[in-house]
């Protein structure tokens, strides 16, 4: 972990080495952390992140605790916000609020890479939840996702209408 109390000076982007996640043949992507929250103690994440053509960020979802915010740097790609869809690109920026239930994500359908930073605050309790595929992740839980197939009353399976036992 660096030491918080010693300044860093700047550091080349491109001195970073790449990290890359896919699954299947829907997602990919590859970044650079530049600001890592769980690493170096910092609040605030900061990643330089590409995605390739024919690719999709990551699933679809949104955060009720965290806060995230993306600046296009070079190329473009559709941000799927909610139920619309935009064009972003190069010099443009989004925020997306901590608990705004509108769930987001990149989806490159052009021919060439977009690059972007994404930078966010690290919740050590956050919840996320992804509303495509109906699942919540719950990271104090060591990052266990649920699917909420099924909406329950808080009162359901309780047995109010049994009696207290009595010892």
């Amino acid at each position: 972990m660096d030491d918080p109390e010693k300044p860093r000076g700047p550091i080349a982007i491109d001195s970073v080495p790449w990290s890359e996640d896919s699954q299947g043949e829907r997602f990919a992507m590859r970044y650079r952390v530049l600001s890592d929250t769980r690493k170096d103690g910092r609040k605030i994440g900061i990643a330089y992140e590409e995605l390739p053509p024919g690719k999709q960020s990551v699933p679809f979802h949104y955060h009720l605790l965290e806060e995230e915010h993306l600046i296009a740097l070079e190329g473009e790609a559709t941000l799927r916000l909610g139920e619309e869809r935009h064009r972003i690109k190069a010099g443009d920026y989004v925020g997306f609020p901590a608990g705004q239930r509108a769930g987001h994500c990149l989806v490159n359908e052009g021919n060439a890479p977009f690059r972007y930073i994404v930078i966010g605050d690290h919740e050590p309790n956050e919840v996320c939840v992804y509303p495509d595929s109906n699942k919540v992740l719950v990271r104090k839980l060591d990052r266990a996702i649920f699917r909420d197939g099924q909406r329950l009353d808080y009162w359901d399976d309780e047995h109010a209408d049994e009696p207290v036992k009595r010892k």
